[in-house]
C-alpha cells in the first residue's frame, strides 16, 4: 500500500504541487522569476510538509517495487562476506586492521602487535579465530548508538601508539567532533573539539594536535593547535587563510619528520612546513603561491640528501616531478627527476626510505612507476605490469617510511577489489587479500571492453562496458551508463557486488570518460570546464547515441546516472535529449548551478569560480551558465522518467536543487507522475549512513532503473 501523505494519514494519488512564489533575480541586466526559491529555506514548515509529501508520492509510485528491492537487497548481502578481516596494515608497533560483523552497521578498528622489528609480512587472520593481543580502538556501532546518522571521520593514533584522535558526525553536515581515547586505559580524555573538518594531526611527541576549522560559507580556512590537556578555549590559530578561493589543510610527512600545511584554490597551491618535534614553531612557506601554478611536496632522502619531491605543472601541463632542497624557499630550486611527457598524467608521488612510487596514467589508464633509490640516488625506473586491459591500480595505505614494499589497490569491473605488497627488491607481487564474492561468483562469467564514441568535434571518449558473456549482442540490451566529468575526478573501472544484480539480469553498465574528468589528462580536464564545460554534456550524449548505434543497447532500454557534478550532467543530458533515455537517476544533483555560483554567501561558491567562471562579475560566463544550467533550462518537453535522490543536511549540494528541479519539471512536462523526489532527512552529501541502510538505498535506485529498463521482471542467472 502506498504511503500516507503527511497532512492526511491517506495514500499519496497524485504528486504534490509546489506553490508558485516568484522570486526576481536580476544580473547583467537578465531578470529571472524564480518560483521555487522559497523551498531553500528548511526551517520553513512548509518546506519540510513539502518534501514530506514528495517523499510519500515517491513511495506510493514505487510501492509496487517492494518486493524487488527486497530481493535486490538480499542478492547483494547473499553476495557479501558480513563478517570479515581487512588486510592489516603496519603502523609502528602494531598492525592496524578492520573488522566488519554480520548484523552490525559499522566498522570495528583494531590492531595486534608486532613480532619483530623486521617483521613486514601481515598476519593472515580469520574472523571466527581469536587474534593474540588483539585490541578494539574504536566500534563505531557503539558511537553511532541512538543517532539515525552517523560518520567517523579521521582516526590517527599517536607515534607513540598510546592516544587516539577520533572524529565523528553525527548529523550528516560534515562537522565533526574530535575526542582523544587512551588506548592503555580505554578512557576519553576531557578534550573535546567541535566543528573540526574531518580529523586531526599529531605532532612527533604525541603531545599537540594540528586541526581544520571551516568558515560561514563552509571553507576550511583555519589551522589550529590543541595541546593535550588544555581548554579548547586556548587553541591557538596556526594558519589563517583569508583568500577566499583557498582551502587549507594540515597532515603530517610519512617520514615524520614535517608538519605540512597546504593551502589550495581549484588552480593554484601553497604548502608550510614545520618540524614535526617543534609544535609550538612558525610554519613557514616552501615555495610562495603563484596563480596558476599547482604543486605537491613530500619528505625524501636521495643520495642522503634531505629533499622534497615536488610534482608540479609550471610549464608542465600532465605535470613533472622535482625535487629541492628541504630549506630552499623558491621554484628556482626545483630540479627536474621525472620531465614532463604530454599525455602522461602525473598524479601523486609517495616517497619511502628506499624507493619512490609515482601514481600516474596515460590512455585513460591508471599506472605505478616505481624509482628505485640506491646510495647515490634514483636508479632505473619502471612500470609495474598488469594482465588486464581495462582496470584500475592505486597506491594504498603505506603509513611506515622505513617499508621495503609498497601496499596497492588493484581492481576492474570484473576483478573485485585486491590487495597486495609489491616488493620491490625483487619485483614481484603478492595478493594479501581479494575482497570475497560469495554466491557462486565466476569472473568468466563476465567481460569487459573499452569503446570509443566520437563527439560532434571529432574528439574519441573512452566507454568502459562490463556486462555477461552469455548476453548475446545480436539485440540491444538493458543497459546503465554512469557519467561524472568534474574537477579533474577520474571514474576509474571498478568493481561492484551491488552491480551483479544487474550483470546477472543481462543489464550492461557501462562509464562515460566524459571531458572535465581527468581520465585522458589535464587537458581532458580543461576541456570540459569553464566556458567549455558543455563538452561534458555533449560528450555523455556522444556516447549514449555510439551505445545504441553500435548495439549495445538501445534508447527505451538505456538508463544514465550520475550524482553530484555528475548530477548536473544528468540535468543537462535530460534537457539536450530527453529521447535518448529511457530513465535518469540523479543523486545529491547540482541542477541549479547559476543560482548556487551566483552567491558568494552560499557554501563553497567562491572557491568553485575556478571551476565554472564567476557569472557575477563576467557577462560572458554569467550567459554560457544560463545556457546549460539545467533549472534554468527546463521547457516544455517530454522528460524521460526521472529519479533524483537528495538530502537535507548536504553542506556541499543543497537539497533545494534537486527540490526545485522537481518542482519545475512538474510544472511544465506533459507526462510528470514518473518524475520522483527522494529525500533523505538524516543524510548528507554520501548520502545514508551505515552499510545496510546503503544497501537499501542501492536496491530502491536499481529496483527504479530495472523497471525503466523492462528488466524488472527478469530472474537472474546464477
Amino acid at each position: 500500500m502506498a504511503s500516507p501523505t503527511p497532512e492526511s494519514g491517506l495514500p499519496a494519488t497524485a504528486p504534490p504541487v509546489a506553490p508558485r512564489r516568484p522570486y526576481e533575480r536580476v544580473f547583467h541586466g537578465d531578470v529571472v522569476l524564480d518560483e521555487y526559491e522559497w523551498l531553500r529555506d528548511k526551517e520553513d514548515p512548509e518546506t519540510l510538509t513539502y518534501l514530506e509529501a514528495e517523499n510519500a508520492w515517491t513511495e506510493a509510485r514505487t510501492a509496487h517495487l517492494a518486493d524487488l528491492r527486497q530481493r535486490l537487497f538480499e542478492e547483494i548481502r547473499s553476495h557479501t562476506q558480513e563478517t570479515d578481516l581487512s588486510v592489516p596494515t603496519r603502523v609502528g608497533a602494531y598492525w592496524y586492521y578492520g573488522r566488519s560483523v554480520e548484523g552490525k552497521e559499522y566498522g570495528i578498528s583494531c590492531r595486534c602487535p608486532v613480532d619483530s622489528p623486521d617483521d613486514w609480512t601481515p598476519p593472515q587472520l580469520d574472523a571466527a579465530t581469536e587474534v593474540p593481543g588483539e585490541e578494539v580502538l574504536l566500534d563505531s556501532n557503539e558511537l553511532a548508538e541512538g543517532h539515525a546518522f552517523f560518520s567517523l571521520g579521521g582516526a590517527s593514533v599517536s607515534p607513540d601508539g598510546t592516544l587516539l584522535a577520533y572524529a565523528v558526525d553525527v548529523v550528516g553536515d560534515e562537522r565533526y567532533t574530535v575526542r582523544i581515547k587512551d588506548l592503555r586505559t580505554g578512557e576519553l580524555l576531557p578534550d573535546e573539539i567541535t566543528g573540526v573538518l574531518g580529523g586531526a594531526t599529531w605532532d612527533a611527541a604525541g603531545t599537540t594536535l594540528f586541526y581544520a576549522t571551516v568558515d560561514e560559507a563552509w571553507r576550511p580556512d583555519k589551522i589550529w593547535r590543541h595541546r593535550v590537556g588544555t581548554p579548547v578555549a586556548d587553541d591557538v590559530v596556526v594558519h589563517h587563510e583569508t583568500d577566499e578561493r583557498f582551502w587549507t589543510s594540515v597532515g603530517r610527512t610519512r617520514s615524520d619528520r614535517f608538519l605540512v600545511i597546504s593551502s589550495g584554490s581549484k588552480t593554484t597551491t601553497e604548502f608550510r612546513v614545520l618540524e614535526a618535534d617543534d609544535p609550538t614553531g612558525e610554519f613557514r612557506v616552501v615555495t610562495p603561491r603563484r596563480h596558476g601554478v599547482e604543486y605537491g611536496i613530500e619528505h625524501a632522502v636521495i643520495g642522503g640528501r634531505d629533499v622534497f619531491c615536488v610534482l608540479h605543472n609550471d610549464g608542465a601541463l600532465d605535470f613533472e616531478l622535482a625535487t629541492m632542497p628541504v630549506d630552499a624557499t623558491s621554484h628556482e630550486d626545483w630540479t627536474p627527476l621525472i620531465a614532463h611527457v604530454p599525455g602522461v598524467r602525473l598524479e601523486d608521488v609517495d616517497a619511502f626510505a628506499g624507493h619512490l612510487v609515482v601514481s600516474q596514467r596515460s590512455e585513460g589508464l591508471t599506472r605505478l612507476r616505481v624509482l628505485p633509490l640506491g646510495p647515490d640516488g634514483v636508479l632505473d625506473d619502471y612500470l609495474i605490469e598488469f594482465d588486464e586491459a581495462v582496470y584500475t591500480v592505486g597506491v594504498g595505505a603505506n603509513p611506515e617510511f622505513d617499508q621495503p614494499l609498497v601496499r596497492i589497490g588493484y581492481t576492474s569491473m570484473v576483478t573485485p577489489p585486491t590487495v597486495s605488497d609489491y616488493h620491490v627488491a625483487e619485483r614481484t607481487l603478492e595478493v594479501r587479500k581479494q575482497t570475497p564474492v560469495l554466491g557462486g561468483f565466476d569472473p568468466a562469467a563476465y567481460e569487459q571492453h573499452r569503446e570509443w564514441a566520437t563527439a560532434a568535434d571529432g574528439t574519441r571518449i573512452p566507454i568502459s562496458i562490463v556486462r555477461r558473456r552469455d548476453v548475446p549482442r545480436s539485440a540491444p540490451a538493458p543497459l546503465l551508463l554512469y557519467g561524472y566529468g568534474s574537477y579533474e575526478t577520474s571514474m576509474d573501472p571498478w568493481f561492484s557486488i551491488a552491480r551483479l544484480s544487474l550483470l546477472d539480469r543481462g543489464v550492461g553498465f557501462a562509464i562515460a570518460h566524459v571531458r572535465g574528468g581527468g581520465e585522458m589528462g589535464r587537458q581532458w580536464y580543461e576541456d570540459g570546464k569553464l566556458l567549455r564545460k558543455k563538452n561534458t554534456f555533449t560528450d555523455f550524449v556522444a556516447c549514449a547515441e555510439h551505445l545504441c548505434a553500435t548495439g549495445w543497447t538501445s534508447p527505451d532500454r538505456l538508463v544514465a546516472e550520475g550524482g553530484s557534478a555528475g548530477g548536473l550532467l544528468m540535468g543537462a543530458v535530460a534537457n539536450l535529449a530527453p529521447e535518448q533515455f529511457a530513465g535518469i537517476i540523479a543523486t545529491v544533483p547540482f541542477v541549479d548551478a547559476l543560482t548556487t555560483i551566483l552567491d558568494p554567501s552560499l557554501p563553497l561558491t567562491v572557491i568553485e569560480w575556478e571551476e565554472w567562471g564567476n557569472p557575477v562579475e563576467d557577462p560572458e560566463v554569467y550567459a554560457y551558465m544560463r545556457g546549460y544550467s539545467p533549472y534554468e533550462n527546463i521547457a516544455a518537453r517530454r522528460y524521460p522518467p526521472i529519479l533524483a535522490e537528495t538530502s537535507l543536511h548536504d553542506t556541499r549540494v543543497f537539497y533545494v536543487e534537486a527540490a526545485k528541479w522537481v518542482a519545475r519539471l512538474r510544472a511544465v512536462t506533459p507526462d510528470h507522475d514518473d518524475i520522483l523526489l527522494k529525500t533523505e532527512m538524516s543524510a548528507g552529501h554520501g548520502g545514508v549512513s551505515g552499510r545496510y541502510q546503503a544497501w537499501h538505498d542501492r536496491a530502491f535506485s536499481y529496483a527504479w532503473a530495472l523497471e525503466r529498463m523492462g528488466a524488472a521482471e527478469v530472474t537472474p542467472a546464477s
